[in-house]
């Protein structure tokens, strides 16, 4: 047997926030948001909406689609880099909101490459034991943290939650290959700066805006560029798969541009690479699974066919999945 992906699941809030709103809010135009970024809309959580809300819609989904109650959920694994609270975990208030009481729960924060990363964690806690299932959810509610005089990134980021059930498939299915990497050295790039210990809240830091996100654009462009191409070749290469030979290419919605760039660099044009930022924006954990939930709901994904998953984000992290799409049957 092999360890594949047995369902997955979405959610995207309701609200509906286009370019022209976003664009009077920073003051640019729609144009050049589009321009910059491929962005036409995005989606916004209600008020009584937090993190896990959007998580548990996408888990219920996930489920749904393999046929299994949260009672038979052996483990919960929440990416998330805007957890409901500081404590507890975002993965418990899940587990809660479900009702999957049997499962073992913990978070993973790796930012926009999180999805991936906890993807890596249920493949070895399946490994361990084949038995098991696993639901793997990427959720992120980023309005909550912009700072909407910065144009830089308001215009990129927005909310939603992706889901995964990890489980043993047959062969030749499942999960090739995956690779992880991690440049601390680059940690400054992407930050919310105060709300921890280094930088506790304060009514200083709330008046000097350190609790909103904040991104070196140009060295996150820089970063990208030089290390997400080699990285997924050499995964590629790694499982002995040429890289053209890649049928779907699912990466984190960052910013369109910037993912033309890459699909370049790599040479992924033969591969169809899946797109949702246009209409959901820069979803951050949530991105690659809401896409693969896209593609797999859509019947783009077939059996047999060569799936790449990417994430990359802040830390700086890189987080790259091979796998052979499974039967749903």
């Amino acid at each position: 047997m092999g360890i594949g992906i047995l369902s997955t699941g979405s959610y995207l809030p309701k609200h509906e926030v286009d370019n022209e709103e976003v664009a009077e809010r920073v003051g640019v135009t729609a144009e050049w948001i589009e321009r910059k970024t491929q962005i036409q809309s995005r989606r916004y959580a209600a008020p009584h909406e937090a993190t896990s809300d959007l998580a548990v819609h996408a888990a219920e989904r996930a489920l749904a689609q393999a046929q299994l109650s949260p009672e038979q959920v052996d483990y919960i694994i929440v990416s998330t880099s805007t957890g409901d609270f500081p404590q507890p975990p975002t993965s418990y208030v899940v587990q809660h909101g479900l009702g999957a009481w049997g499962a073992a729960c913990f978070d993973v924060n790796v930012v926009c490459s999180g999805f991936v990363y906890a993807l890596s964690l249920a493949h070895s806690l399946v490994a361990v034991r084949p038995e098991a299932r696993v639901l793997v959810i990427g959720a992120d509610v980023y309005s909550r943290i912009l700072d909407f005089t910065d144009h830089r990134t308001a215009i990129l980021f927005a909310d939603g939650a992706g889901a995964a059930i990890v489980g043993t498939v047959p062969e030749p299915y499942g999960i090739i290959a995956t690779d992880l990497a991690s440049r601390g050295d680059a940690h400054h790039l992407i930050r919310v700066e105060a709300g921890g210990s280094r930088n506790p809240a304060s009514a200083q830091t709330v008046a000097e805006g350190g609790h909103y996100f904040k991104m070196d654009g140009r060295g996150v462009r820089d970063f990208v560029a030089e290390h997400v191409p080699p990285a997924l070749l050499a995964l590629a290469g790694k499982a002995g798969v040429d890289i053209g030979s890649v049928d779907h290419f699912v990466p984190h919605q960052a910013n369109g541009v910037m993912l033309g760039d890459v699909v370049e660099r790599t040479g992924l044009g033969a591969a169809q690479t899946h797109r949702t930022l246009i209409k959901y924006g820069n979803v951050g954990s949530a991105s690659v699974p809401v896409a693969l939930d896209e593609a797999n709901r859509t019947g783009a994904l077939a059996p047999g066919d060569l799936v790449l998953l990417a994430g990359f984000g802040g830390g700086m992290s890189i987080g790259a999945s091979l796998l052979t799409w499974g039967d749903r049957t």
